[in-house]
């Protein structure tokens, strides 16, 4: 955050590296070079303030330098509370005995360096503190941070300057309970070489420029290779949308709508789909005029490709399971269709029949399962969702931190690919004040969490619609067979007592038997339809996602309506941070609702 010192140093082996220096300054650059400067008195702090060199030239001299990395560095200045500050601040220095203006300040000085030091975790995947290790109350202090980025997952590399031989690399908040003790720290115990080796295995995780590839066909990254994309849907994989609009539209020309998907071509999003959403963002006031190009590019291309091969996959992974238990349910038919239409020495051709079904589930199922429609819907459609609502975290400077993502066994590509992504946008140039805040917390709820939450709930009715006619329908087929069973017996004991025609019923009763096992048989195809598709969990799950979504809407209708100043970075990036958590909650959930429910044979 350029306080003289390690920042400082670290800043000039950056730059001397050729590399891109990226800093989260708590303050506007005045103020914090005014602060980090060392401005003793209320007229030295004014004249930095106004760009102008201080009376004192040591402090002079210390803002030059902090100045000249600040050139040098791409900055997101958090200075939507720079007054107030400024403020307390210039109270201090003007009261040098008081004890309240100096707490009052530090206070709120540490408040903004807390929030800066988390953006600094969220952005990095390892964090380096250079700290004696002796405290962690310091509010926005580098033990704060260290202890912050210990608690969001993040590994801390431990450099003692009393010490610096002896660092350490510490992965959990309980670690800091004796950094100073032999073996405490999770590596001081390790010869020196098995550090740099635990150390290089962080540094490798964190720039790797590919995920370890898993077994199987389509794996790892090929599972979004161009061979993957298909500009529509086909007809194979309509059975699944067919169901949902028979069963869950409201009138019979959307029931019998055409179910036909085309698929967004990632060229095409900045000018369609993408393009309110980058033009609110190209609009924010004082924001990075560069940031909405990179959006385009990295994430929202990457969303459409990303989606549409997804959606590919989703339409044919669940068709095939529909068509699985319609043919199963015909080859039962068929088996036993024989009965009133031909003799037993005809039967083989229904058997042909029925055998032809079987086999074209087996290659139905094994055709699935080779192509990993299951698992390659599952990685496209997280790595998707997770790219969906990044571009507002990245308009905020804020991010995932590296602990908190999921943490796959062998398929966690999508976390790998997601994060690089977001890597590339970074921090974006600019300097954050309230207007902007509040135009940005506008645009989080009128492209994000409105439309989400009115997708979500027309989802929910429309998934319940599906599985209570659905679970009606199966239902009534069941119920009808009871009641062709029960006319046939009553037919049979009327025939008894001579009161009919009993060639009627013995003409009938093939046709009784083949329906007798047709109906209840067609009953139990649409009830694992149902059960496969959870269409009621989806729709609870979604109910709950809409729910969370309202609160935030409500959120963020709270802070609108309240006073300017009352706007800061805290309270925009809780929200921010609120939505994202909604989803991945989301994606958990249907996740865990679908993750055994892989290709198989409908038995």
């Amino acid at each position: 955050m350029l306080a003289d010192g390690a920042d400082h140093h670290a800043a000039r082996l950056a730059l001397a590296r050729g590399w891109e220096l990226v800093i989260p300054l708590p303050f506007g650059k005045a103020l914090n070079a005014a602060i980090n400067g060392g401005a003793a008195n209320p007229a030295d702090a004014r004249a930095i303030f106004a760009g102008e060199p201080a009376a004192d030239p040591e402090v002079t001299e210390r803002v030059d330098t902090i100045s000249a990395l600040a050139r040098q560095a791409r900055l997101f200045e958090m200075a939507d509370d720079d007054q107030r500050l400024q403020d307390l601040f210039l109270d201090m220095l003007e009261r040098p005995g008081d004890t309240q203006a100096l707490g009052s300040f530090a206070a709120e000085a540490g408040k903004r360096s807390a929030l800066a030091g988390r953006i600094l975790i969220e952005q990095s995947d390892i964090v380096i503190a250079v700290w004696d290790g002796k405290s962690v109350a310091n509010i926005g202090g580098t033990g704060h941070t260290a202890l912050i980025a210990l608690e969001m997952g993040s590994p801390v590399l431990w450099i003692d300057p009393a010490q610096p031989a002896e660092w350490q690399i510490l992965l959990s908040p309980e670690a800091l309970t004796g950094v100073h003790r032999e073996g405490a720290g999770g590596s001081a115990d390790l010869p020196r070489t098995a550090r740099g080796d635990a150390l290089a295995r962080l540094v490798t995780d964190a720039v790797a420029l590919a995920p370890p590839e898993v077994g199987g066909g389509f794996a790892g990254l090929a599972a979004i290779g161009t061979d993957s994309w298909r500009s529509a849907s086909s007809i194979r994989g309509h059975a699944f949308r067919r169901v949902e609009a028979l069963f869950g539209e409201t009138g019979l020309a959307r029931r019998f709508r055409s179910v036909r998907q085309t698929y967004e071509r990632p060229d095409e999003i900045a000018g369609g789909s993408g393009q309110p959403l980058l033009g609110a963002i190209a609009s924010l006031p004082q924001g990075d005029p560069g940031l909405s190009r990179a959006l385009e590019t990295e994430i929202l291309r990457r969303f459409a490709w990303l989606d549409g091969i997804s959606s590919y996959l989703s339409d044919h992974y669940r068709s095939g399971m529909i068509v699985n238990f319609l043919l199963g349910a015909m080859a039962i038919i068929a088996g036993i269709l024989y009965l009133p239409l031909v003799d037993a020495e005809h039967k083989w051709i229904f058997a042909a029949l029925e055998l032809a079904l079987l086999l074209t589930i087996v290659v139905n199922t094994a055709s699935g399962q080779r192509a990993r429609l299951h698992g390659r819907w599952f990685e496209t459609r997280r790595a998707a969702e997770y790219l969906r609502h990044s571009p507002l975290l990245a308009a905020l400077g804020a991010a995932r931190p590296p602990g908190a993502w999921p943490q796959g066994t062998d398929n966690w590509w999508p976390e790998w690919y997601v994060r690089h992504a977001l890597r590339r946008i970074g921090l974006p140039q600019m300097r954050v004040d309230k207007p902007y805040l509040r135009a940005l917390l506008e645009v989080l709820r009128d492209h994000h969490v409105d439309p989400q939450r009115h997708y979500h709930r027309a989802k929910s009715a429309r998934l319940a619609r599906v599985h209570h006619r659905i679970d009606l329908l199966s239902e009534t087929l069941f119920l009808a067979a009871v009641l062709l069973v029960a006319m046939f017996l009553a037919l049979a004991g009327l025939s008894a007592l001579d009161l009919v025609d009993p060639r009627l019923v013995a003409g009938s009763a093939k046709w009784f038997t083949v329906l007798a096992v047709a109906l209840p048989t067609l009953g139990g195809a649409f009830a694992g339809i149902r059960y496969f598709g959870d269409f009621e969990r989806f729709a609870e799950i979604s109910e709950v996602t809409a729910e969370k979504l309202d609160r935030v809407s409500q959120r963020i209708a709270l802070i609108l309506d309240a006073p300017h100043e009352a706007v800061d970075y805290s309270f925009a990036a809780d929200i921010v941070h609120a939505a994202d958590e909604i989803v991945f909650a989301e994606i958990q959930n249907w996740q865990a609702v679908f993750s055994g429910k892989r290709t198989a044979v409908p038995a």
